[in-house]
C-alpha cells in the first residue's frame, strides 16, 4: 500500500474512463463475463492469467476494508455506497447496467473527494476517511 494519493487518483480516473468507454461490455473472452476492476487496465494483473502480482501491491487496497483485505479478490469488497453495496454484493442481485451505474457514481464521488482533499492539503485514507471515500460523506 505504498502508493500515493496521486497514483490512486489516476487509477480511479483511468477506471472511470474505461467504464464510460464500455470497457466491461467489450468481451475479451467469450467464455466468461468481464469482472469489475479485475478485467480493467487498472488491475496490476491485467492480461496476466497467472496473477503474478499480489493484490496487496494495488493502490485500490487503500479502499478495501481491513477485514476484507485477505480475500482472493479484495477489490470486490470496496464499499460503493452508504448501503454497504460492493461489487461482490452487486454481482449477486444487480444487473450489469445497475452494477456499472453504481460503480460510475462511486468513482465520480471518490475522485471528487480525493481532489478536494488534495486541494485542502489533507492526507486521504486514514481509517476515519475511508467512509468519505466510499461516498458516505
Amino acid at each position: 500500500m505504498a502508493r500515493d494519493t496521486q497514483d490512486l487518483l489516476q487509477i480511479l480516473r483511468t477506471e472511470l474512463d474505461f467504464l464510460e468507454r464500455g470497457g466491461y461490455r467489450t468481451p475479451r473472452s467469450h467464455w466468461r463475463p468481464q469482472f469489475i476492476f479485475e478485467d480493467s487496465p487498472t488491475c496490476l494483473n491485467f492480461g496476466d492469467l497467472t496473477r503474478s502480482k499480489p493484490c496487496k501491491d494495488c493502490a485500490l487496497m487503500q479502499l478495501v476494508p481491513s477485514d476484507r483485505q485477505q480475500m482472493e479478490f479484495p477489490c470486490r469488497f470496496i464499499p460503493l455506497s452508504d448501503k454497504d453495496e460492493t461489487v461482490d454484493s452487486l454481482y449477486r442481485y444487480a444487473t450489469q447496467q445497475e452494477l456499472e451505474e453504481a460503480l460510475g457514481k462511486w468513482l465520480r464521488a471518490t475522485i471528487q473527494n480525493l481532489e478536494a482533499e488534495r486541494t485542502a492539503g489533507k492526507t486521504p485514507f486514514p481509517e476515519s476517511s475511508k467512509q468519505a471515500a466510499s461516498g458516505r460523506a
